[in-house]
């Protein structure tokens, strides 16, 4: 029986560590950059649909269990 391979999880987070917000007050911000208040907001407002709302779900969780300091290193300068 052979496994399956598991999707590239680190390569999915330097995707997230390097999306950056494609509009609003913090357009062209990094998302982790983005202070957790907005996350919040758009927690209790609903995230938006597709790629975008999924990423900024993925962020929220990851700023509510304090974990930014490892996906900043991620970010391609």
């Amino acid at each position: 029986m052979r496994l399956k391979k598991p999707h590239s999880a680190p390569q999915h987070l330097v995707g997230l560590a390097n999306y950056k917000m494609p509009f609003g007050k913090y357009k062209n911000w990094y998302l982790v950059n983005i202070p957790e208040a907005y996350y919040v907001w758009f927690k209790q407002k609903g995230f938006p649909e597709g790629t975008l709302g999924n990423l900024l779900q993925e962020m929220y969780e990851i700023k509510r269990n304090g974990l930014e300091d490892l996906i900043r290193p991620l970010i391609k300068k």
